[in-house]
């Protein structure tokens, strides 16, 4: 396999310095009736995405992570909003969270049976909630506290991952009116059908403690609001939250299928959570590298650079064509490493980073930065194609031993 050790002179920023910053699940045809189609009205793009994090590990509470969202309010138009969190169930780390979302009794005993058929529960319980006027007809949530079945497990030839991966994928598209909204390891994803302030109030997100947030504020474009459709989404420790609107969609999930994916959620955020996992579980890319195979430049910026970067994204171009997303996109990738944000190539959407201290800062507009951190040391935005990585000093002192 090609080493790829990502150049240490990246291509130029936008602004020429080559500097690199450190519900239930809906079939196509169970779309709600009076939902607009594509085509049928222009809805403007305007999604917000946040994100908080301590490097040093250092949990806190959801507090910091609903105000930013909630500045950002007119980004959104109560069609979506969620949160995901890092660190928040400690006492259960070696253990897959399921977070799960039912339409009926009936969705849940099918779900749980199968879950006892593959995994052994640790604990099982309804996720709690707190009513709120705005939030209508909400699914029945719970989570489940599991390892793979250590027989059945072996005999399927996968590891443990590949394992989880392929029953999460069953649940969603084989079990009716079930929907995995979660399913790594110490996270967890919280979202719904509503404003994102909203959501954070139902789920009481207050109440948790993570050393990393990601929030989402939903406007969506070209498909329902509802509640599986909602940010962030998630598959094992991966989490994305996109503010944009990916038109390679058809090609990447075509690329990204082949590989044993299976796309149900009729979006393109949940191709770009698939292609995160393929290229760095299954291809061992750095996360900064399979940042760059999604945001590569043109061919004919490609033939500009030195020799280096040339043979660099040359090599990526040709490797992970499938996997090379075109629009307008920023997105905030959340793992156990750490955070990830990236612009598109052209900087189409906004995004500013700042950090102070162990914190580090991710928002749609510096505002939602600056109304939780007034003063941060460093402030800047990010550059298209140029991804900014925070990792958790902790996960990175693992990987060097």
């Amino acid at each position: 396999m090609y080493d790829f050790d990502r150049p240490r002179s990246a291509r130029p920023d936008a602004a020429g310095t080559g500097v690199v910053a450190d519900s239930a699940r809906l079939a196509p045809c169970d779309r709600p009736r009076n939902a607009p189609r594509e085509g049928d009205v222009r809805i403007p793009a305007g999604c917000a995405i946040a994100a908080i994090m301590d490097r040093s590990g250092a949990r806190h509470d959801g507090s910091d992570i609903l105000r930013s969202i909630a500045l950002m309010h007119d980004r959104s138009n109560g069609l979506g909003g969620g949160f995901a969190a890092y660190g928040i169930y400690p006492e259960y780390e070696e253990l897959y969270a399921f977070h799960i979302m039912y339409e009926s009794d009936e969705a849940r005993r099918e779900t749980e049976a199968y879950l006892d058929t593959y995994f052994m529960s640790e604990k099982q319980e309804r996720i709690p909630t707190e009513p709120v006027a705005s939030i209508k007809n909400p699914p029945d949530i719970w989570r489940y506290f599991a390892a793979p079945h250590p027989m059945r497990l072996a005999a399927s030839g996968l590891d443990e991952a590949e394992y989880t991966m392929a029953h999460v994928f069953h649940i969603n598209g084989k079990i009716d009116g079930a929907f995995v909204a979660s399913s790594g390891k110490n996270m967890g994803a919280f979202k719904g059908v509503g404003y994102p302030e909203d959501i954070g109030a139902f789920y009481r997100i207050c109440d948790y403690d993570a050393w990393a947030w990601t929030a989402h504020g939903r406007f969506p474009t070209n498909t329902p609001g509802w509640w599986g459709g909602a940010h962030p989404f998630n598959l094992l420790d991966w989490s994305v939250v996109h503010n944009g609107e990916i038109s390679s969609y058809d090609a990447n999930r075509r690329y990204i299928e082949q590989f044993g994916y299976v796309c149900t959620m009729q979006t393109d955020t949940e191709v770009i959570t698939y292609l995160f996992d393929h290229l760095i579980r299954h291809h061992q890319l750095p996360i900064d590298v399979a940042a760059d195979v999604l945001t590569a430049p043109e061919w004919d910026e490609i033939d500009r650079m030195d020799p280096e970067q040339k043979e660099y994204f040359t090599n990526l171009r040709s490797i992970y064509n499938g996997a090379l997303v075109n629009g307008p996109f920023s997105v905030i990738l959340g793992s156990n490493k750490g955070l990830l944000a990236i612009n598109d190539r052209l900087k189409l959407r906004s995004l500013t980073a700042a950090t102070k201290g162990n914190r580090a800062y991710f928002a749609s507009e510096e505002s939602a930065i600056r109304v939780i951190c007034p003063h941060p040391e460093k402030v800047w935005s990010v550059s298209g194609a140029e991804p900014v990585f925070i990792p958790l000093e902790l996960a990175k002192e693992e990987d060097d031993d």
